[in-house]
């Protein structure tokens, strides 16, 4: 799993100043894990999405993003309450879901929604 600064994520996931409609930019789907340190939800999750990142190695990319160190990334997705996740299919628009989920949520969610459309 990898944290996520702006200017990486302009550079793996969608450059929001000069593109106004989503764009995508990585190579294959990813989620996104907006968190918090102090936040007790996160903590639970993130041994989940440990999980989750060598389960889906080569398929789904997952990140992590500080809300507290990447403010202008959370006001730009709306972030209200944490943990917060971001699914990105490669083609389509991307959907967050908020709470701490069973890792078995998360697999449905990402069958769902990040290879839902996946081409043959």
């Amino acid at each position: 799993m990898e944290h996520l600064t702006k200017e990486t994520f302009k550079q793996k996931v969608f450059d929001y100043e000069t593109n106004s409609k989503w764009n995508f930019l990585g190579d294959k789907p990813c989620m996104i894990d907006f968190y918090a340190d102090w936040c007790g939800p996160c903590k639970m999750v993130a041994p989940v999405l440990e999980e989750l990142s060598e389960l889906y190695k080569d398929k789904v990319d997952i990140y992590k993003i500080d809300t507290e160190a990447e403010q202008e990334l959370s006001a730009i997705f709306g972030i209200r309450s944490i943990p917060s996740i971001l699914f990105c299919p490669k083609n389509g628009e991307p959907q967050m879901i908020m709470g701490a989920m069973p890792k078995d949520t998360f697999i449905q969610a990402i069958n769902e929604v990040l290879f839902a459309n996946k081409e043959a």
